[in-house]
C-alpha cells in the first residue's frame, strides 16, 4: 500500500501506533483511498487489491477512518493501535454512536477535530463495544439474518471467507446494504433512532453510559 501523510509534530500526547485492517462491503474496496484523522495526527494509504490496509505514525488516538473507492465511502474508528475494519457496518456504528451524543454521522465526523465529547466518546472502549454489539441486535432483528461475527469492528478477517465478510454478504442480500456498498437508509434510520433512544452520558469516560443500548431491537 501506498502512504503519505501528514502528522502533527506539536501533538504532547502522540506516540508510534499503527492499524490496519480490511476495507471491504461484500467485496474488497480495492485500492481504496484511506484516510485516518486522529485527535492529533493524520495519515492517507492506499488499501491493497484484497482491501487490505496498514499505517504506522505518529497520532494521538482516538481517530476516525474513512475508506473512499469511486462512488463509495464508508467510515470506522479507532480507539487504539490494532485492526479496524472499514465496512457499512462500521459505518452505521459512527451512526449509532453520533446519535447517542445527539447528532447525526456527518456531523460528528466534521466535528471530531474540535470536539472533546466526541473524542472521549470514540477512544472509550466500553462506549464503542457496547455500541457495536447494539448495532449487532439491531440488524439481527431488522433484517432476520444472524451476524457471525458480532465483533466486526475488530475481527480480522478475508474477502471471499466466512466471518466478516460473509455477514456483508448476508445484509446485503436481505437490503441493508446498497447497490454502492453503503448503508441502506432504512438501516440508518434503524441504527440514528436506536442510538437516539440510548443516549451517552456527559461524562462518556465513565464507560457506564452504553449499558442497556442492546436492548432496543424493537425499535426498528
Amino acid at each position: 500500500a501506498g502512504c503519505g501523510g501528514g502528522g502533527n509534530g506539536n501533538a504532547s500526547n502522540a506516540s508510534m501506533i499503527s492499524i490496519s485492517g480490511t476495507a471491504a462491503t461484500g467485496k474488497a474496496l480495492a485500492n481504496a483511498a484511506i484516510s485516518i484523522d486522529c485527535t492529533r495526527g493524520s495519515i492517507s494509504v492506499a488499501a491493497d487489491a484484497n482491501g487490505n490496509y496498514h499505517a504506522t505514525f505518529s497520532a494521538e488516538l482516538p481517530c476516525i477512518i474513512a475508506a473512499t473507492s469511486g462512488v463509495t465511502t464508508l467510515h470506522s474508528a479507532a480507539f487504539a493501535g490494532g485492526t479496524y475494519n472499514i465496512t457499512p457496518e462500521t459505518d452505521l456504528l459512527l451512526t449509532y454512536l453520533a446519535a447517542q451524543l445527539g447528532t447525526n454521522e456527518s456531523a460528528l465526523i466534521i466535528g471530531f477535530a474540535v470536539n472533546t465529547r466526541f473524542q472521549q466518546t470514540l477512544e472509550n472502549q466500553t462506549d464503542v463495544l457496547t455500541a457495536q454489539a447494539a448495532v449487532v441486535q439491531n440488524l439481527q432483528q431488522r433484517y432476520g439474518v444472524t451476524l457471525s461475527t458480532p465483533n466486526f469492528l475488530t475481527s480480522t478477517f478475508t474477502v471471499g471467507q466466512s466471518g466478516v465478510d460473509s455477514d456483508l454478504e448476508a445484509l446485503l442480500a436481505r437490503g441493508a446494504i446498497d447497490v454502492n456498498g453503503e448503508p441502506d437508509r432504512v438501516a440508518v434510520t434503524l441504527m440514528a433512532t436506536a442510538g437516539a433512544a440510548n443516549p451517552i452520558a456527559t461524562s462518556p469516560g465513565t464507560g457506564t453510559s452504553g449499558t442497556g443500548g442492546t436492548g432496543l431491537g424493537g425499535t426498528g
